[in-house]
């Protein structure tokens, strides 16, 4: 056999290798993950806590870097168009399904510019009234809003967020109207719950637990799909009679949409191995996910377009829009 015959026979073997040790190379260099939020966050907290174990997994560092504004699309964009070599990524939330919908003028697009790579974490929100309410249940609060439209009134910090997301979820839910008042933060609707200024306020699941126990609040429901051993009394969205009224923040690492899907699977692989860790476990637990996840890309994707098309119908029909 000649030569050039060997080289021919051996040419697809060769092409074959290629972009196995393209694959086998990640990461090469340190890898950024974009969190398109400000520092202190429950997202930014769960996403520097998911960095730090895969640096200590992979041969380079995974460092976060925080490029906030408008409701995450700036973040989201730069990433949507990096190149899809796996070593830019973005850790984003639910704000993510519902980006599209606010915020038609973007520069890139949320469904066909990124990828999901896995959903990492899910944790309940609980509906909260002042420690002083008449009401006593969840059907109590839903009675007083019927017979008075839009006489009540619900905290929530806009834009796309989980507290005012899971508020519309419960309103539709419902079918009331309740009067939103903004905030800058969670932590100012908080207050004006402990003071009676609010009738209602979602807060996260950990948080909204200790405000309650604290006495400043009274917990009503949990929004996820089972009871917290933190306060098991309480009872959730379904058995208070609003199953529709179900929901779970969730937080998620996704790819510019260029990324092979070997290369998805294969950083979502060391995904799923910082979830399964007792340290991060633990320490997300202390965090308030009561749920981890570390799902394949499909799975992920298939996910997150589900959640688009939902939040989508729901903003319309409350005449929700950002810009």
């Amino acid at each position: 056999m000649t030569l050039a015959r060997r080289s021919l026979l051996a040419a697809p073997a060769l092409i074959l290798a290629a972009p196995l040790r393209a694959q086998e190379a990640w990461p090469s260099r340190p890898i950024r993950m974009v969190l398109p939020y400000a520092p202190g966050g429950a997202t930014d907290v769960i996403g520097r806590l998911v960095a730090d174990r895969l640096s200590q997994r992979l041969p380079q560092r995974v460092v976060m870097e925080n490029r906030t504004g408008a409701g995450g699309a700036i973040g989201s964009s730069f990433v949507a168009k990096a190149p899809g070599d796996g070593h830019t990524l973005l850790f984003h939330n639910i704000g993510h399904a519902v980006t599209k919908a606010l915020y038609p003028q973007l520069d890139y697009d949320p469904a066909a510019d990124l990828k999901a790579v896995s959903i990492v974490a899910e944790s309940p929100m609980v509906l909260l009234v002042p420690p002083n309410s008449p009401y006593r249940t969840l059907a109590d609060l839903v009675a007083a809003a019927r017979a008075n439209p839009e006489k009540l009134s619900y905290g929530s910090t806009g834009g796309g967020g989980a507290l005012q997301l899971v508020s519309l979820l419960f309103l539709r839910a419902a079918g009331i109207r309740m009067t939103e008042v903004p905030y800058r933060g969670g932590a100012p609707a908080a207050l004006d719950l402990a003071s009676g200024t609010l009738d209602m306020l979602y807060d996260a699941g950990l948080t909204g637990f200790g405000l309650a126990q604290g006495g400043r609040a009274r917990a009503l429901a949990l929004s996820g799909p089972s009871r917290s051993p933190v306060m098991p009394d309480v009872p959730t969205m379904a058995e208070a009679g609003f199953p529709d009224a179900t929901f779970m923040v969730w937080q998620a690492i996704l790819a510019p949409a260029t990324t092979p899907d070997p290369l998805l699977a294969r950083i979502q692989a060391e995904v799923a191995a910082v979830l399964a860790e007792p340290v991060t476990r633990t320490r997300l637990a202390e965090l308030g996910a009561e749920r981890l996840v570390g799902n394949s890309p499909a799975e992920a994707q298939g996910f997150v377009t589900a959640e688009m098309a939902k939040w989508a119908v729901i903003l319309r029909d409350a005449g929700v829009r950002a810009g």
